[in-house]
């Protein structure tokens, strides 16, 4: 069979017999078909009232079904509607992010029923009241929920695992004045301020998504729509008017099939912790990627491209983020480099690098996080799994595959076959590279699984560094100017140099004064007349919108103690609440000076009742170490 000929079969997959030990649901016992959501939100006592419908069917006999719920979750009544009965129920301790729903109710193996849960949900990781001040208008409050990665059995009662995936409807109530978005693909706006919901499409729960605010809209593509708040909605329209057709347009040249109908975009309020949460029809993201210049439009390429890995091919357990995050960074790149070229995608490739090589130094180089399989069990939060390692050691792994099968054009028919193959399904690492040497036999022929230095097992099971880099020799044609022009600044600095290096970078990209900034990030010691200079010299760094820029710019002040910069890392704290961009900032603070720990402590007493739980958790991980 040559290679990019598989032929289509019914296959097993190892994933059918994984077991995710961050859920106790037993769905090996019991599947979820279909949920149907009835919910009724009521901000001034921050409750969401409402029942749950699960159409469920026996596949193996069984007295009981057991969802994934939590502690802050009231659960008043269990009824089965298909008998009209109430079903006895009990809680059960499970872990710190989660509990047990026993449900007592005999069945055997082929029975198809549907039963409703009756609950109250008010707290939880997955629910986010946020106060009027913490929006960008500050007029309203607003509600949004988050299911990354197992919070949403804070929301509903459920089964909690990505290996599970169902359709879903949902009828939603809310307050006079407020709109309702959710991830599915139909939306219909009924009277009574309610809302109703269809995803045909099934998903996994993580991400089954909610938001709640004032909100409007306005098309910006064919198949697309921009929510935001009033006062955001021009922002955005200017930021992503006609860029999120040509990413999906070249994701499906390359990629295959979007299959989901809808690709929107919902403008977050400013405290919300992620860059992009790629809740299918309905992408989150942060307001900071609306810089006014489209320069990190990266963060909605990637949100796209999950629409092919994450969400139509999932990882079937969070052990593997990295067949989510990994290979949707090579996708992300493969249509960076069909719309910016080589060079630009290299240079936003090496800042990944840097990223993961920041981490392994941070963390040691065998810290069990930084391997592509990790350990979780249900003492050890999937969340706390989240850093750079699934993204860019996931990444290396992915062109480590496609270098094998030679070259870039073979790889990518290859992952058109894998989505085609593994539509709608939840796969383990198994199920990708056993397809992947079913594609291309004369790699299996070569035993390249067990290829000494480089065999898979390694790949997936090693912590450190990457065995294999991909070339990004591209970017040197911008690399390499940033690199001198930091080297000539460090000259002028210790005097090796007489005048101020006089470099126009007006007309850089983002990643290439990122790069520039990266290589200060390396030196050791930074005069304060350097960075002085710096601040007045480049204003596109000192007092630039573009947060990826300003957390290296930030970094740079509180490592080398210049107090003229500290008003600014404190005003970049207080604009954004992002986790990528708020914890190497404390982290830098809090390995400095008295001083620096000092301005930690304060600035994060001053806005942590604005961040979202995790990225409070782990700024608290921080200030305690």
């Amino acid at each position: 069979m040559p290679f990019g000929r598989a032929e289509t079969k019914t296959r097993s997959l190892h994933s059918d017999h994984a077991v995710d030990v961050a859920s106790v649901s037993n769905f090996r016992h019991f599947r979820v078909t279909h949920y149907h959501l009835d919910l009724e939100f009521d901000f001034r006592r921050k409750e969401i009232k409402g029942t749950v419908d699960l159409r469920m069917t026996c596949l193996h006999t069984c007295p009981t079904i057991i969802l994934d719920c939590h502690h802050c979750v009231r659960l008043d009544n269990v009824v089965s509607l298909t008998s009209g009965q109430l079903l006895p129920f009990e809680v059960h301790p499970f872990s710190s992010y989660g509990a047990a729903l026993h449900i007592h109710h005999p069945s055997v193996e082929g029975d198809v029923f549907t039963i409703q849960v009756q609950f109250l949900s008010g707290s939880g990781p997955s629910l986010n009241w946020q106060e009027p001040e913490q929006t960008a208008g500050r007029e309203k409050p607003f509600f949004y929920s988050v299911g990354f990665t197992t919070t949403n059995r804070t929301l509903f009662p459920c089964c909690d695992s990505p290996a599970v995936k169902a359709t879903y409807t949902a009828f939603i109530k809310v307050p006079s004045g407020f709109t309702a978005v959710m991830s599915a693909a139909h939306r219909e706006e009924l009277d009574g301020n309610k809302f109703y919901f269809k995803m045909d499409h099934p998903i996994s729960t993580y991400l089954i998504a909610i938001a709640v605010g004032e909100l409007v809209s306005q098309e910006i593509g064919p198949r697309s729509r921009v929510w935001a708040e009033p006062c955001m909605l021009d922002k955005a329209f200017f930021e992503f008017s006609g860029a999120v057709e040509r990413y999906i347009q070249l994701g499906e040249k390359l990629f295959g099939p979007y299959v989901w109908e809808r690709y929107d975009i919902l403008v977050m309020p400013p405290s919300f912790p992620f860059g992009g949460m790629e809740n299918p029809c309905l992408t989150f993201v942060t307001p900071g990627i609306l810089v006014g210049d489209r320069s990190l439009l990266d963060v909605i390429m990637h949100e796209v491209t999950h629409s092919w890995f994450g969400n139509l091919v999932t990882n079937a357990s969070w052990s593997e983020l990295w067949l989510n995050e990994g290979i949707t960074m090579y996708g992300q790149r493969c249509i960076s480099a069909e719309l910016h070229g080589e060079a630009y995608t290299c240079i936003e490739a090496a800042t990944g690098r840097a990223l993961l090589k920041a981490r392994i130094e941070g963390t040691g180089e065998f810290h069990p996080l930084n391997r592509l399989r990790v350990i979780v069990s249900k003492d050890v939060e999937p969340d706390n799994t989240y850093n750079e390692v699934p993204y860019e050691k996931g990444y290396c792994f992915a062109s480590y595959l496609e270098n094998m099968a030679g070259g870039r054009k073979n790889f990518t028919e290859f992952l058109k076959y894998y989505c085609k193959e593994f539509k709608y399904k939840s796969v383990l690492a198994e199920d990708l590279l056993d397809l992947y040497l079913e594609y291309f036999p004369h790699l299996k022929a070569s035993n390249i699984q067990d290829r000494e230095g480089f065999s898979f097992k390694r790949w997936l099971m090693e912590s450190g560094w990457p065995p294999y880099l991909p070339d990004l020799s591209a970017g040197d044609v911008l690399m390499k100017p940033a690199q001198d022009l930091a080297a000539q600044w460090m000259e002028y600095g210790h005097k090796q140099r007489k005048h101020l290096p006089t470099t126009d970078i007006s007309s850089w990209k983002c990643y290439q004064i990122v790069h520039f900034l990266d290589n200060f990030l390396s030196f050791d010691a930074i005069p304060q007349e350097v960075l002085a200079k710096l601040s007045i010299t480049y204003p596109q760094i000192s007092q630039t919108h573009n947060a990826e820029i300003m957390v290296r710019w930030a970094q740079l002040i509180v490592r080398h103690n210049y107090r003229d910069g500290f008003a600014c890392v404190e005003n970049f704290l207080k604009s954004q609440a992002k986790q990528k961009y708020s914890l190497p900032v404390y982290t830098a603070m809090w390995r400095g000076t008295e001083e620096t720990r000092l301005m930690a402590v304060s600035s994060f007493r001053e806005t942590q009742k604005y961040l979202h739980i995790n990225v409070r958790k782990n700024i608290e991980r921080i200030l305690s170490s």
